[in-house]
Parts: structure tokens; sequence; C-alpha cells
């Protein structure tokens, strides 16, 4: 199963895509996320999201800067003040 991704700015929808994994720069600390992560709320600082499409490839890099992540049952999404 993948997880789905969703990157949004407030000027657009960055990316929404199904991925194996994303690591996304938290205030207290990166934190993973992979399908079927419990519910989990945090803050983003600036900093990279990584993106990995398959388990071994390598990342696709995000800059983004400030903003809130939040993982549910529907996968993860990124609010970003700004990204890309």
């Amino acid at each position: 199963m993948a997880l789905h991704f969703e990157l949004v700015t407030p000027e657009k929808l960055v990316r929404s895509v199904d991925v194996w994994q994303v690591v996304v720069p938290g205030t207290d600390g990166d934190f993973g996320v992979l399908e079927g992560h419990a519910p989990f709320m945090s803050t983003v600082r600036d900093g990279n999201i990584q993106v990995y499409a398959a388990a071994g490839a390598a990342p696709e890099i995000i800059p983004v800067e400030g903003g809130f992540a939040e993982v549910n049952e529907k996968g993860l999404t990124v609010l970003a003040e700004k990204a890309g």
C-alpha cells in the first residue's frame, strides 16, 4: 500500500501523489511517515521535505518554509507557507 501525500501552499496544490515515505522537518525534529502511521499533527520548520517514491529510491527534495503537517487515515497533508 502507498501513503497519499499532499503539499499545499496558499497559492496552489504543489503535490498530490502516492508515495512510499515522506520525511518532514518538524519543529521538534524531522519525522518520517509511512502508510498506516498513527494520527499526528506538527508544526513545520524551514527545511526540506524528502519524498521517497519507493523503498530504496533516492528522495525528491522539496524546500519548505513554515506551516503545519497532519497525518490521518487519508494520508499526510503538509500546509506550507512556501514550497519549492
